[in-house]
C-alpha cells in the first residue's frame, strides 16, 4: 500500500492526503472504508495501524507499544520505571507502559492495542528534560535518566514503589552520567517541595551521596512529607521533614 510507505508505524489522515494527493476529508474517507474492510485497525481520533500481516500482504505489524504513544497521548513521554528500564536504571521487567501525558485522563490504566498503559497527566509546561528515541519509523520522546528520577521521586507510584525508586536512585548515584545539579534543577523546575525531602533522604544515605543531600537540604519547604504517599507513614526524620513507613530501615538521622 502507498501510504503505508509514505508513513510511519502510525497512519494519520494527513498521511494519507500526502500520499494520495487527495483532501483531508476524501482521506478520512478512504481511511474509514478501509477499516471497515479490515486493512487497518483505529487506535485514535485520525489514528490507525496496519490491521494484520494477512489482510495487507506486509511484514510490517505493530509490535511495539512505545510507537502509538505520540499519537494516543500527544504531547506525552514515557516515563517512570518504563524510562528507568529504558536507561538500565533497574532490571526489573513491567508490563505496562507508564506515560506522562498533557492530555486530560479518565482512566489511569487503559488498554489499547492489546498493550497495558499507565497513565498521569501533568500540565504541558511541566513536560520538560526528554529526548526522542526512534523506534520503528516512530520518534518517540523519552525523559532523560535525570528526569526519570526526578518524575519518580515525585510519584513513587510511577517508579513501583518507594523501595524500586530507592534501587534506581542508588544505581543513578554510581554511574558517571550523574548529574546532581541537573536533578536539582529539574526538581526546582517540576516545583514539588516533597521530591527534595525524598531525594535528600535517600541520597544521604550513599556514600557519595552527601553533596546532593546538602543541595536538598538548602531547599527543603515547610510541612512534612511521606516518603510514598501509597504507605503509612508512622516515623516522622524531622531533619527531612518526612514521615517513614515502620518497616523501613532504621539508621535515618533525626
Amino acid at each position: 500500500m502507498k501510504v503505508l510507505a509514505a508513513s510511519g508505524d502510525v497512519v494519520h489522515i494527513s498521511d494519507v492526503a500526502r500520499a494520495l494527493a487527495v483532501s483531508r476529508t476524501d482521506a478520512a474517507k478512504r481511511l474509514a472504508r478501509w477499516r471497515e474492510q479490515g486493512w487497518i485497525s483505529r487506535v485514535g481520533a485520525g489514528s490507525y495501524v496496519p490491521a494484520s500481516i494477512d489482510t495487507l500482504g506486509s511484514e510490517r505489524v505493530l509490535d511495539d507499544a512505545w510507537v502509538l504513544v505520540p499519537a494516543l497521548f500527544s504531547p506525552a513521554y514515557i516515563a517512570g520505571r518504563t524510562a528507568a528500564e529504558h536507561w538500565d536504571l533497574t532490571e526489573q521487567i513491567f508490563k505496562d507502559i507508564v506515560v506522562i501525558t498533557g492530555q486530560a485522563i479518565r482512566q489511569k490504566h487503559q488498554k489499547r492495542q492489546g498493550f497495558d498503559f499507565t497513565l498521569k497527566h501533568l500540565a504541558a509546561d511541566k513536560i520538560f528534560g526528554t529526548k526522542p528515541v526512534w523506534r520503528h519509523h516512530t520518534k518517540v520522546p523519552v525523559s532523560d535518566i535525570h528526569r526519570t528520577i526526578i518524575d519518580m521521586l515525585d510519584d513513587p507510584a510511577l517508579g513501583g514503589g518507594i523501595q524500586q525508586v530507592a534501587d534506581c536512585l542508588t544505581s543513578y548515584l554510581s554511574r558517571s552520567d550523574r548529574d546532581d545539579r541537573k536533578l536539582v534543577e529539574y526538581g526546582e523546575q517540576l516545583g514539588n517541595g516533597a521530591v527534595f525531602k525524598r531525594l535528600g533522604f535517600l541520597a544521604e544515605k550513599h556514600p557519595d551521596g552527601a553533596k546532593l543531600a546538602e543541595l536538598c537540604r538548602d531547599r527543603l519547604t515547610a510541612g512534612n512529607s511521606k516518603l510514598d504517599p501509597a504507605l503509612e507513614g508512622k516515623r516522622l526524620v524531622s531533619r527531612w521533614r518526612l514521615l517513614i513507613p515502620q518497616a523501613w530501615p532504621r539508621g535515618e538521622s533525626k
